[in-house]
């Protein structure tokens, strides 16, 4: 099948060429992201290959549709940048990667939450130049803090696991009570809840107009005195200038970890260094001593890009012989 694959890099090649030795699909790859000035450049393909940050709205959907495309193959989980509605009426197909490494993306969040407490990276930078001065560097043990798990799907129950591990006492919310979680000892509590109690907050959720700034200003207000929050979800869960006023207020909330952003689009996966970044709210972020951003690679792990290349790519081949695996097909509204 001919397969259009756009936001390329280098990683994405080499994990799609070695699963592709199993369905010799006919790939084609462009650097550029998907959005309405680059969507023509997939006319004539089948199947178009995009990621988390590719634009799929009703204009792009269209084009894609005009110039013969019946299958959008998506190498993610979440399809949020996906207008569904749009994507059923061009009678276009939408496929994920329902599963794959759960433990990527928990492992990252375990890796901020350390990072923050331990101040990691400034003992890194310190250690450079020479100076071994342990002032303002002081941390807390993990043992016997509570956790608070927003979202116990398959990422949420691996952290809930990780956690446990630590010694944790761990809470749950969710509008789905994963027995693997229970069988765990998490205690599921509603969200106010879960706020109040919780040392660590971390968000693990779809992003969807019920759960977009599932944390704001009020929410934040819930939150225990010196709480940390952590999002490697979606950045659409998270008022980010209510954190920010949040971090200046030094109240509620002292630590914010996040690997993704509401308007990460225009930032990630590119090297900016040379350029002004005129997001005022994220760049106002990076000022803070008690903040670490990562650009949305909780998933970048050499095992989650081999089962995403190879989901991905299986997708295709399914599409192609009408097999399709259901938990892999995005439904799409009437």
């Amino acid at each position: 099948m001919k397969i259009a694959v756009f936001s390329t890099h280098s990683y994405d090649r080499e994990f799609l060429d070695a699963a592709n030795q199993s369905f010799a699909h006919e790939l084609t790859y462009y650097r550029e992201q998907l959005h309405p000035s680059t969507a023509g450049m997939a006319a004539g393909y089948p199947a178009v290959c995009a990621f988390v940050n590719d634009s799929l709205d009703n204009a792009v959907l269209s084009t894609l549709a005009e110039g013969g495309t019946r299958l959008i193959a998506l190498r993610s989980a979440g399809f949020n940048n996906v207008d569904l509605k749009s994507a059923a009426k061009l009678n276009l197909t939408v496929m994920r990667v329902a599963r794959y490494s759960p433990h990527a993306v928990a492992e990252h969040a375990v890796a901020l939450m350390l990072m923050l407490n331990r101040k990691l990276n400034r003992a890194c930078n310190r250690v450079r130049e020479g100076n071994f001065d342990l002032s303002g560097l002081l941390g807390f043990d993990m043992m016997g803090k509570t956790v608070g798990i927003v979202g116990t799907g398959r990422i949420g129950a691996s952290l809930a696991r990780i956690m446990n591990g630590f010694g944790c006492t761990v809470l749950g919310f969710d509008t789905f009570k994963n027995p693997q979680c229970i069988e765990m000892g998490v205690r599921y509590v509603d969200l106010p809840d879960l706020l109040r109690q919780s040392d660590i907050v971390s968000l693990h959720c779809p992003s969807n107009p019920a759960t977009r700034h599932l944390i704001n200003r009020d929410s934040i207000s819930l939150m225990k005195p010196g709480s940390m929050l952590i999002n490697t979800a979606r950045g659409a869960l998270v008022d980010s200038g209510a954190v920010v006023e949040a971090l200046k207020q030094h109240q509620h909330l002292s630590y914010f970890g996040m690997d993704v952003y509401e308007d990460e689009g225009p930032l990630f996966y590119a090297d900016r260094s040379s350029s002004v970044i005129q997001d005022d709210v994220f760049e106002r972020l990076t000022t803070f001593p008690n903040v670490v951003i990562t650009g949305h690679q909780g998933f970048f792990t050499r095992e989650a890009l081999t089962q995403i290349a190879e989901v991905t790519l299986g997708n295709a081949k399914d599409f192609e012989t009408g097999n399709m695996k259901p938990e892999n097909v995005v439904p799409l509204p009437d």
